[in-house]
């Protein structure tokens, strides 16, 4: 039961709230509701068309809270409310749930789940490419268990392939597209235990090269797991921690380079200003590593160093594009996740409305009528926000009332447990003492730890596009490749691809599958 106290403070705040004049004609809401449903029975008419392209977008840590959230904060950096606004993709029009658990965890981390979305099968924890009979550390148990992801179906059926990420692109999300590694940490054969270099593992950077050598576009962080031990950084000279971190002495820059034909033109850059100097037009290969280790915050970024996520998928498609057989690409929004794990709410949801930004670049550039698009996330976080909060009320505010326990004001956005924890003189810190606006506040938590966890629950996934309509309903994670394989008519199941064996190209599939099913009567 709310208290008396609650109560009062809760009324006078929400009777004082901001109201849009329009949203108080009952009209208003009624014709917007009639919209919706037209719009819904449009859908009644199924895109069944193959997919020639895929776009995966992944918010690393985008749990259904997060989604909310960012949708406020991109309303309101409008100067709106915020409550209202829509996110590119809250405008897909087939969402479903995917259930995140690890084969050994309730409660994921990202390479486990990164296997499962990429893969199309569940692995434990802090595992990428491999089944569930491969144990986290444990190199031995690796050899035989490998499995692929969609990104080599894709490659393998003649389509151009790009990874793009915020993070390292050796990191948990994108590795699980080309490695097999019984630890996700195995960034460069510096972070490996000598018992798995005996026994023939190898790094995640150095698989990054070999494993799947054609990969058309790689952009992301992680410079130094490609240089040599303690070679200088060519942005950040005097800074140790950037410096080179190969033991075997190998220079991963150079063999891509090298593995790429001569007649191709191949190109690697490391900061904004030579990527958006490229003609994407001319450009067969491109390797971007804009940082030695996760790119910058959104919030944080430099101008004329560091592309945004948008920038990055722009010039990804644009090369990608090139193959009439279409392209995969794999977008991973990767340090939303980071943000929260620091308990920085603001650096978190700017990062996942970069995302969304990313969404939308991708939808004008690419037709609904051949590409299939779906956005998803690895798992949640324990951030929530909440207070009774009127309408319009700053995402990163104050909830319109203090504690009836301690009579202190609280944060609306809140962490069950992390670094923001903190005990002053005995009791619960007044946050109206400090700048909880600024990009780097750690949002209050419940519980003590030095790094946020993830959240358990169940994550969205929007689709748009060719046989989106499959992603629907509740799932296990390890599905949405396999709708993804479908739709693409790659991979391994290819049984409705009326194409296959008649000829290379792939837009009569449907129709053909159509007559198929259709009765003779129907046809003559």
């Amino acid at each position: 039961m709310i208290s008396p106290f609650l109560v009062l403070a809760i009324g006078t705040c929400l009777t004082n709230s901001y109201v849009p004049e329009k949203e108080k004609d009952p009209n208003y809401w009624r014709e917007q509701a009639q919209q919706t449903l037209r719009n819904a029975l449009g859908l009644q008419k199924l895109n069944t068309n193959v997919a020639k392209n895929v776009i995966m977008f992944l918010g690393d840590g985008m749990g259904v809270s997060t989604v909310t959230a960012a949708r406020i904060l991109k309303g309101q950096l409008h100067h709106n409310p915020g409550e209202e606004t829509r996110l590119e993709m809250d405008k897909f029009p087939f969402v479903a749930l995917s259930k995140t658990y690890n084969t050994n965890a309730q409660v994921p981390d990202s390479a486990g789940t990164a296997t499962a979305y990429l893969c199309g099968v569940k692995a434990n924890e802090g595992t990428v490419g491999v089944s569930a009979a491969t144990e986290r550390t444990r190199c031995n148990t690796t050899k035989g268990n490998e499995v692929t992801s969609i990104l080599r179906w894709a490659k393998d059926a003649g389509k151009s392939v790009g990874i793009v990420t915020t993070t390292r692109v050796n990191h948990a999300t994108p590795s699980a597209a080309y490695a097999h590694s019984a630890d996700r940490d195995w960034y460069s054969d510096n972070e490996m235990p000598t018992e798995a270099l005996n026994q023939g593992c190898k790094d995640i950077a150095y698989q990054l090269m070999h494993n799947i050598r054609n990969i058309d576009v790689i952009m992301g962080g992680g410079r130094k797991y490609m240089y040599p031990k303690n070679k200088t950084d060519v942005e950040y000279e005097l800074d140790e921690k950037a410096r080179g971190t190969r033991l075997d002495g190998l220079d991963l820059i150079d063999i891509w380079k090298s593995f790429k034909p001569r007649h191709k033109h191949s190109h690697f850059v490391w900061n904004r200003t030579e990527l958006l100097a490229l003609d994407p037009s001319t450009v067969d290969y491109l390797l971007g590593l804009f940082e030695p280790g996760d790119m910058q915050y959104e919030l944080n970024r430099n101008n004329m160093t560091d592309p945004s996520l948008s920038e990055m998928v722009e010039v990804a498609i644009r090369i990608l594009r090139r193959n009439p057989k279409g392209f995969f690409l794999l977008v991973e929004g990767g340090r939303i996740d980071h943000g929260h794990h620091e308990g920085k709410a603001k650096q978190a949801l700017h990062e996942a409305v970069e995302m969304d930004r990313a969404i939308g670049r991708a939808g004008a550039m690419t037709s609904l009528g051949d590409t299939l698009t779906v956005v998803t996330a690895d798992h949640s976080h324990v951030f929530t926000f909440g207070g009774y909060t009127p309408r319009g009320n700053s995402i990163f505010g104050l909830a319109p009332m203090v504690s009836d326990t301690d009579k202190k004001p609280f944060t609306a956005i809140l962490y069950g447990n992390g670094p923001g924890y903190k005990v002053v003189g005995g009791e619960r810190e007044n946050v109206s003492m400090v700048d909880y606006a600024h990009n780097n506040y750690q949002a209050q938590s419940a519980v003590p730890l030095r790094h946020e966890t993830h959240g358990g629950e169940d994550v969205a996934v929007f689709a748009k596009g060719p046989m989106a309509h499959l992603l629907h309903g509740v799932h296990e994670q390890n599905y949405i490749p396999h709708v993804m394989a479908y739709a693409a008519c790659i991979g391994a199941n290819l049984d409705h691809c009326a194409w296959t064996n008649a000829a290379d190209d792939p837009s009569p599939g449907p129709l053909l599958l159509l007559l198929a099913l259709l009765p003779l009567s129907t046809l003559f």
